[in-house]
């Protein structure tokens, strides 16, 4: 029994929409095997998928709080600490388009 792409998402969205824990998920997964209407490969697959959906999420979201910090941050900064930041983000832009050509100049 193949499991249809749209049903697939369907079923995707219906667990995520639930707020179901990752462990939850698979528990759903296991009784959806044991009765049958899916295979032990499906159900490995899309517990897998979900696993990594949720990791991405995660990561998503502690994403965007680090940019949020760090907008925060820099909108509180004087206008004279900005202009140091700016000095300092090109200093360091200068050292990293350097430290290339001193690589390739050292495996001559």
């Amino acid at each position: 029994m193949e499991l249809g792409d749209g049903i697939k998402k369907f079923f995707l969205i219906g667990i995520g929409a639930a707020a179901t824990s990752v462990e939850k998920s698979g528990e759903i997964l296991g009784d959806l095997v044991k009765k049958g209407e899916l295979t032990v490969e499906q159900g490995k697959a899309l517990n897998q998928e979900l696993k990594y959906n949720a990791q991405e999420k995660r990561k998503k979201a502690e994403a965007q709080k680090k940019e949020k910090n760090f907008s925060d941050l820099v909108s509180g900064l004087s206008a004279e600490d900005l202009e140091k930041l700016k000095a300092q983000i090109a200093r360091a832009e200068e050292e990293k388009a350097e430290k290339p050509a001193e690589e390739s100049e050292m495996a001559e």
